[in-house]
């Protein structure tokens, strides 16, 4: 976040939300935030502790005696006024702050704008102290996962805007949806809303929002499908494949419905395929922000063969479950490791009683983890065909009031085990929970964060350890030695708990208040197990979570005439986050970001060689470096580093825009 606001033009930052931390008291009122990558803002933590003062004497005195840098440091802020719903300040409070502009014993009153405050509080900031890292709030910890059908539509989404902006980048500018976008943008940023995300809100607003998102979703697909009829051609028996992600892909893709024959690539090269029941899947291998034609060819499906096994088994890996549905034993076979024994099974499947002690919605206590209520066990398996793509074993449980049913599959050379999870969830003030116990010793777990990841303790050595017994992670969290790790990926969870040497995802909550119906009904995810080689920063974990959270679209009776995306990116580490048209100028705005935290090199080829590259910040209004398109554009990007470019087209040295 501070990289974000910095490249944002804001230096500033203010909070009060630190103060409402559950054991221990933070060090700093006013001080310097360092984020991952090095970019510090300026921040201060109003000492009053309060969003609602009433600007009086009482509350301002302990403000000020509050206050933990007043000895070198004579001025804080006073948040005053109405504050939740929204109020302003009444007149007493303002009538008070005029008799308290020079009134012995209380602090000296002054009504300014917060912009000149910070501006004077800059002067003193070579004196502040500096600290670096997560600034973890030690409360609200349900709400990463409270309303779980607003969260995922909210990454679903999220990741299929940015599709839509990449398939429309490849196509001319004046086709370019903008007005459409931006409208779609702000109703899934008005869902933001720190009431609505979160899941802290009544039960009206979460069927406007549902519906509000839907409709999003309606109007993402239209615009998908006007993409492809501009980008490919109609061609019966032919199909485009689209990769929206910034890795390489290599594995199982679905076909639709009625691809019951072989199909091959560009080059006549017949893939891997598989009839399971109702479609055809192929293994396909794409670059990344690709397209790929496939047609129809003589080669024959293989049939996949069913078994009463309880194995799935491939040249890298040894799955093995029993009967309940737990993963007794995990074997990697070029490793030669057993992540997963027998006496500490994974995939344990725990119900919590989850009564918090406040604020039903908004909280997890850790008195949870005492409240086991009861693990599941499979009353059903069936053996999924299996076959040259993948295999699979399916898992129907009942917990409490709920019924699950799992899809477990293992693609062809891959060490990553998905679980397609549907739960029917009916119940009331309990918490959904699964746990991969796994032999890695380690004492950080990294978790994936907006453009970066964060390392936290494994251990609860200190009240601070043990105060983060929930903590926020995007698509990943991952324990590694510095040889081999294992991690626990996601498409639309945030709430994760490791300790020790369990990865721990929670997966659904049922408070009643303020919405008695909070998460009643139907769920669909999906997380997955991932052993690895080498450490977070050597291995494929990127790369899956990305590959998890952007599928492989599909768009049947196409092809795709060499559509390409205008420009493309190679190195490792670095990614390719945003390609769209710019906000205010007739060009193309590329975001570039650094994801393994080391310097990383690489280079963007841009498709049109009469074009320049112009370094820009995040909210395109600061231009900086110009440099020509005709060759290859080298890069170097700092650990985490964001970087954004406008491509330009020229002509004759005037930039068109």
């Amino acid at each position: 976040l501070p990289q974000i606001l910095r490249k944002s033009g804001i230096d500033y930052f203010l909070t009060q939300k630190m103060s409402w931390n559950q054991f221990n008291d933070f060090p700093h009122h006013t001080f310097k935030w360092r984020g991952i990558d090095g970019s510090e803002v300026l921040t201060h933590f109003p000492p009053e502790d309060t969003y609602n003062s009433q600007l009086s004497s009482r509350s301002l005195i302990l403000g000020r005696d509050n206050f933990k840098e007043k000895d070198g440091l004579d001025e804080f802020m006073c948040l005053f006024g109405v504050g939740d719903g929204g109020g302003g300040p009444k007149e007493e409070y303002i009538e008070y702050g005029c008799r308290m502009k020079d009134l012995e014993g209380t602090p000296k009153v002054r009504f300014d704008k917060a912009s000149a405050f910070f501006e004077r509080l800059s002067q003193y900031s070579d004196r502040l102290d500096t600290w670096s890292g997560e600034l973890y709030l030690e409360l609200h910890r349900g709400t990463l996962t409270t309303q779980a059908q607003v969260k995922r539509a909210n990454r679903k989404l999220e990741n299929k805007l940015r599709e839509v902006e990449l398939l429309y980048s490849s196509l001319p500018l004046d086709k370019y949806p903008a007005e459409s976008l931006d409208a779609m943008w702000k109703t899934v940023l008005r869902n933001q809303f720190h009431d609505i995300i979160p899941g802290s809100s009544i039960t009206r607003v979460y069927k406007d929002t549902l519906a509000e998102l839907a409709e999003v979703n309606h109007q993402c697909d239209h615009l998908i499908e006007e993409a492809s009829r501009a980008l490919f051609r109609m061609k019966e028996d032919a199909l485009v494949l689209f990769n929206p992600s910034s890795y390489v892909f290599d594995g199982p893709v679905p076909l639709p419905e009625g691809w019951n024959d072989g199909v091959a690539d560009e080059a006549g090269k017949d893939l891997s395929t598989q009839s399971e029941t109702g479609h055809l899947v192929a293994r396909v291998h794409m670059e990344p922000l690709s397209f790929k034609t496939l047609s129809r060819s003589d080669s024959v499906p293989a049939k996949g063969i069913s078994s009463g096994s309880l194995v799935l088994e491939n040249d890298l890996m040894r799955y093995e479950f029993n009967k309940d549905g737990l993963l007794i034993s995990a074997f990697d076979k070029p490793a030669g490791r057993q992540i997963i024994e027998p006496e500490t099974p994974g995939n344990v499947l725990a119900l919590y009683d989850d009564h918090p002690n406040d604020w039903d919605a908004w909280d997890i206590d850790i008195t949870y983890e005492n409240c086991l209520v009861e693990t599941a066990r499979a009353f059903n398996y069936t053996r999924l065909p299996a076959g040259p793509v993948r295999q699979g074993l399916t898992f129907r449980y009942y917990l409490g009031n709920s019924r699950i049913q799992q899809d477990v599959y293992l693609a062809a050379d891959s060490r990553r085990l998905d679980f397609r999870t549907r739960v029917e969830w009916h119940e009331k003030h309990r918490m959904l929970r699964v746990a991969f116990p796994v032999a890695i010793r380690a004492e950080q777990a990294s978790f994936d964060i907006q453009y970066g990841y964060i390392e936290r303790p494994t251990h609860r050595n200190t009240s601070w350890d043990k105060a983060r017994f929930e903590v926020v992670g995007h698509r990943c969290a991952d324990l590694s030695e510095p040889d081999y790790g294992v991690a626990l990926l996601n498409d639309c969870k945030y709430g994760y708990r490791v300790v020790d040497n369990v990865l721990d995802l929670n997966l659904l909550r049922s408070p009643t208040y303020p919405d008695p119906d909070a998460d009643r009904g139907e769920h669909r995810f999906t997380y997955s197990l991932l052993p690895h080689l080498g450490d977070l920063v050597r291995s494929d974990v990127m790369a899956n979570a990305g590959q998890l959270n952007r599928e492989i679209r599909v768009f049947e009776g196409a092809a795709s005439l060499g559509a390409t995306m205008p420009c493309r990116l190679e190195g490792e580490g670095l990614v390719l986050e945003v390609l769209k048209k710019a906000e205010k100028e007739n060009c193309l705005v590329v975001r570039i970001v650094e994801t393994l935290g080391r310097n990383s090199r690489g280079r963007l080829y841009v498709k049109d060689a009469g074009s320049e590259l112009v370094r820009t910040n995040l909210m395109e209004w600061h231009d900086s470096d110009t440099v020509t398109c005709g060759e290859p554009i080298d890069l170097i990007l700092e650990p985490f580093e964001i970087r954004t470019f406008k491509i330009r087209r020229t002509y004759g040295g005037d930039s068109i825009c």
